[in-house]
C-alpha cells in the first residue's frame, strides 16, 4: 500500500508518497512525471509517520533551515542508473549547483569508463521522484543554463534562490524542455 499526503508550499501544492515507511515520492502540482512510478493501491493517509517526517524536514526548509537529507528515510523507485545519479544528487550541498557533465564524469570514473552521457544523466535527473528533498534543482548545464527541471524553471529559480545559490552566471535559456 503507498500513502500520500498533500503539502503547501511556496512552490505550490506538493504530493508526498510513501511506502513501508519510507518516502518514495514528492512532487510539485504540475510536475512532468508526475506520480509516474507509483504502481500500486494509493491511499491518503496524514498520520502516515514517514510522510509526517516530511512535512516536517519541509518546513524547516522553507522556514530557511538547512536539513539534512539523511534525517529522512528515503527509497525512490528507479533504475541503476537512476539511483546511483539520485545518490550524487544527494551529495550536492545546499546553496551551490553541479553540471551534469560532471555527475557524467563521476559516474563514468566511478565505473572506469572513458565517459557517460550528460544527457543519460539529466534524464534520471528529470525522473528524480523526489523533488526538493533530493535536490534535482541544483543541476545546471555546464554553461550556466537553468535547464531540466521537471517542475518548471520558475520553481527552479525559485528554490536556488532560497538557497541563497549565486545566480550571477546562470540564466534561462531561450528555448528548451524546461520552460
Amino acid at each position: 500500500m503507498i500513502y500520500t499526503t498533500h503539502y503547501k508550499a511556496p512552490v505550490g501544492d506538493i504530493l508526498l508518497a510513501s511506502k513501508d515507511e519510507k518516502l518514495i515520492g514528492l512532487w510539485i502540482e504540475g510536475q512532468k512525471y508526475y506520480l509516474s512510478n507509483l504502481k500500486e493501491e494509493i491511499q491518503e493517509n496524514d498520520k502516515d509517520e514517514a510522510l509526517v517526517k516530511a512535512k516536517k524536514w519541509l518546513d524547516r526548509y522553507f522556514n530557511g533551515e538547512k536539513p539534512k537529507i539523511d534525517e529522512l528515510d528515503l527509497a525512490p523507485i528507479g533504475s541503476e542508473f537512476r539511483q546511483e545519479v539520485w545518490k550524487i544528487l544527494c551529495k550536492i550541498p545546499y546553496g551551490e549547483v553541479t553540471t551534469y557533465n560532471d555527475i557524467s564524469k563521476e559516474i563514468a570514473e566511478k565505473r572506469g569508463i572513458k565517459r557517460m552521457s550528460a544527457q543519460a544523466v539529466g534524464g534520471a535527473v528529470g525522473h528524480n521522484p523526489i523533488s526538493i528533498i533530493i535536490p534535482c534543482h541544483r543541476v545546471v548545464g555546464t554553461n550556466g543554463s537553468l535547464t531540466g527541471y521537471a517542475g518548471g524553471i520558475n520553481k527552479k529559480i525559485f528554490l536556488l534562490k532560497h538557497e541563497y545559490v549565486n545566480m550571477s552566471n546562470l540564466f534561462v535559456p531561450k528555448k528548451g524542455t524546461a520552460l
